[in-house]
């Protein structure tokens, strides 16, 4: 008697149908991919092929879809190396990573952000980062936020106007749980588009730091991310709205008594995004 047909052997028919055609998506992305490098080439266009600006635009769009069946953990990361890759076959770059606070979380992190495609260079501390990407012809750096207190005022490397500046922080989609959650910056060498400007990172020279500048910086939308003190007063990293004005920050800090003296603009990235549950 003929047995009759499973309904698995047309379920797994289905699923490799979709998988052919998830790969026959990949091609045409990468021959449109290639016919941007000929187009831009063709324009004379020498700009960063690192876009931040799209980048957190379609990031944005994946984390928020119904993932159905899927936890949000792998269209993120899937999107994540496709977009990375992408960029690696227009233009070949490697990232440098800071290992010194721990190498798994921040090997886990370059690798769920950048896949395994692009280079992994490891550097001893978050300087190292700032120097390699300062001296390579266009790879991109990642050092987590909450850096030792030894260093100082680390961010004071990229203060000059040729040095590297921050582009991102990772992972655009915060959550308790996310694989690989550790917060990170990423550097890359300056950048005249293609930015994503919505949060502003500055270096801030202050006589000294009072209580009460938290709140005026809270009351702006604006946080402290970092901060260290010398001999001549306190270095601050600040992290503020792009739409507050360098006057207005520094009037906030002058009314909590810190008296600025300085204020350089060493980066930008998406604003924050925190997934909701």
């Amino acid at each position: 008697m003929t047995q009759p047909p499973s309904p698995l052997a047309g379920l797994r028919t289905e699923i490799d149908r979709i998988d052919a055609g998830i790969h026959a998506l990949l091609v045409e992305r990468g021959d449109v991919v290639g016919r941007v490098i000929e187009a831009k080439r063709a324009a004379g266009d020498t700009g960063s092929a690192f876009r931040p600006d799209r980048e957190a635009e379609l990031m944005r769009k994946i984390v928020l879809k119904a993932p159905g069946r899927w936890p949000v953990d792998a269209p993120e990361n899937i999107w994540r190396v496709i977009m990375a890759t992408s960029t690696f076959t227009q233009v070949p770059y490697a990232v440098h990573a800071d290992l010194s606070g721990g190498d798994t979380p921040m090997r886990e992190s370059m690798r769920f952000h950048f896949g395994f495609t692009v280079p992994l260079v490891p550097a001893e501390d978050s300087m190292a980062v700032i120097a390699a990407v300062d001296a390579s012809h266009g790879d991109l750096g990642m050092f987590r936020i909450d850096q030792s207190a030894m260093l100082g005022a680390w961010w004071k490397g990229l203060e000059r106007p040729t040095a590297p500046k921050i582009i991102a922080r990772l992972p655009f989609a915060e959550r308790a749980d996310h694989p690989a959650g550790l917060p990170v910056f990423v550097i890359a060498r300056p950048q005249r588009d293609g930015l994503a400007r919505e949060t502003v990172l500055a270096s801030v020279r202050a006589e000294r730091w009072r209580m009460g500048a938290a709140d005026a910086l809270a009351a702006l939308g604006a946080e402290l991310v970092s901060s260290a003190g010398d001999a001549n007063g306190a270095n601050l990293l600040v992290a503020h709205p792009a739409e507050i004005s360098t006057k207005a920050l520094t009037d906030a800090l002058a009314g909590a008594k810190c008296a600025p003296s300085r204020y350089i603009e060493i980066g930008c990235h998406a604003r924050r995004f925190v997934l909701p549950r």
